[in-house]
């Protein structure tokens, strides 16, 4: 059994040495450090029944932009926990916090042209649209696609997000980040027959 929690400093160097075994892009421990410091309602970690992590996603909001959007820094999940939706559920989770917490519009990322399982959970699975492709966009000289989700406005009792004030969209608000709190310390739990994505 996996839980999906939210993630603590103590998981910054479990979370970097899963990046190492899984992809080519590595960061050192002040890009966790910046991330967990500055959003850190964004990281989540997948946690097997020994305590060991097993997978991870890194997000952030994007401060250089007129919208207001996520963006996913880093997904990972360890060869021999893959093919239980994992990924789906760390993704899932960063993205509703985004949504509840700070109001993104969409979520934004960047994949390898060349990896196609990854290709194939974010258009198929998730839903992400290409934006863009971004030429030379890694280190080694790959291209990479620009990806784009947009995120559906909340609806608090029968209301439209747009159609609220700014008194009743704080209160719901303050309720939904409330039970997203409630919800990640209490973790959610995956079993092998769980099998969201590739």
């Amino acid at each position: 059994m996996v839980c999906i929690r939210q993630a603590t400093v103590d998981d910054l160097l479990a979370m970097q040495t899963c990046n190492l075994m899984c992809l080519p892009e590595n960061y050192q421990m002040k890009y966790y450090f910046y991330h967990i410091l500055s959003w850190p309602q964004l990281l989540y970690v997948a946690e097997d029944y020994n305590k060991k992590i097993v997978g991870y996603v890194l997000a952030k909001m994007e401060e250089e932009s007129s919208e207001c959007h996520g963006h996913i820094t880093s997904l990972a999940v360890l060869r021999t926990h893959r093919k239980l939706g994992l990924a789906t559920k760390l993704m899932s989770a960063a993205q509703r916090a985004m949504q509840e917490v700070f109001g993104a519009e969409y979520v934004s990322l960047h994949v390898r042209k060349s990896n196609r399982a990854a290709f194939h959970l974010y258009t198929e699975t998730l839903g992400y649209k290409i934006h863009d492709v971004e030429a030379k966009y890694y280190a080694d000289g790959e291209d990479a696609f620009d990806m784009r989700q947009q995120l559906k406005p909340k609806a608090v009792e029968g209301k439209s997000h747009a159609g609220k004030s700014s008194v009743e969209h704080t209160e719901g608000s303050r309720s939904a980040n409330k039970n997203a709190r409630d919800e990640d310390k209490k973790g959610v739990f995956v079993q092998k027959g769980d099998k969201t994505d590739t």
